[in-house]
């Protein structure tokens, strides 16, 4: 589901604010104040379409007389040359939202056709994509948005909302089973949430599962032969997760192991933007 909370809005309107400042100065000076136009929004790679709900929370901060009409849904793969959305509105109105709207949608449906790529990838296996932190700060919401429009399940949106103990938990506690222990301890007095231990050896694996009470071992950075290994220790007892050192040539082979979830920053981190351009058309005059 779209993200509507009021950090999105707040997001558009500093980027508007960041690229219009105190004018279309150009559009000012060359376009007449009451002049009309339509606009196509034209996908020139193929590619996942994301982010057609920000069109009207972009172009409605400089008109509410803005029409615009999705001619595709969100999602949906399209080929080079679709043209995906209509505005219509004042002039002024649409070259000043342009480049905005534009950046969003770019950044969002680059991130939702490189998901999709990861998510075929690894198509007629068990595993899942997830994604991770590793977003555009101020975009982890949209970021994870577009990742979940290309195929991908998420993962936790920040420290606040699932437990995950990394190798630096690990060495601050003392060890994964203190780890463990001090954390399922501390859950006793809050709201209770998912657990993931991150394991370095299969030594660390038979810890995790000795100690109990754990939801996800991730194993990190391991070959494949040794994520399988780790999905036969584990036999079903918790969920998987592979992460670390996993490109789009290797991901198949993790796949393959038998492993839950495979997460990876490269879906978000090194999304391309999707080419998309607007072209305004300006009514004839009698």
């Amino acid at each position: 589901m779209f993200p509507t909370d009021t950090a999105i809005l707040r997001l558009i309107q500093f980027a508007i604010h960041e690229d219009v400042g105190r004018g279309d100065i150009t559009t000012e000076m060359t376009v007449p104040e009451t002049a009309t136009a339509s606009a196509r929004f034209l996908v020139k790679q193929d590619g996942v379409v994301c982010g057609l709900p920000i069109l009207p929370l972009v172009f409605r901060q400089f008109s509410d007389s803005v029409q615009i009409v999705e001619l595709v849904r969100e999602g949906d793969r399209v080929p080079a040359g679709t043209v995906v959305a209509t505005v219509e509105g004042p002039a002024h109105a649409l070259l000043a939202a342009e480049r905005t709207a534009l950046n969003f949608m770019q950044r969002m449906s680059g991130v939702a056709t490189k998901t999709a790529q990861y998510v075929d990838r690894i198509s007629g296996t068990r595993a899942r994509i997830l994604d991770t932190r590793k977003t555009i700060p101020g975009w982890r919401a949209l970021d994870k948005y577009a990742a979940q429009t290309g195929g991908a399940v998420n993962h936790r949106m920040g420290l606040f909302d699932m437990v995950m103990i990394k190798d630096n938990h690990i060495t601050a506690a003392g060890g994964i089973r203190e780890a463990i222990t001090a954390c399922i301890e501390e859950m006793r007095h809050r709201v209770a949430v998912k657990i993931e231990v991150e394991a370095q050896s299969l030594d660390d694996v038979r810890t995790i599962l000795e100690t109990g009470g754990v939801d996800r071992v991730m194993f990190d950075n391991f070959i494949p032969e040794s994520v399988a290994e780790g999905v036969r220790l584990v036999n079903g007892a918790i969920e998987t997760e592979a992460s670390g050192g996993i490109t789009f040539d290797n991901l198949r082979a993790y796949a393959e192991t038998g492993v839950d979830f495979i997460s990876t920053g490269a879906i978000t981190h090194s999304a391309t933007a999707l080419d998309i351009s607007m072209k305004l058309v300006v009514p004839r005059r009698a």
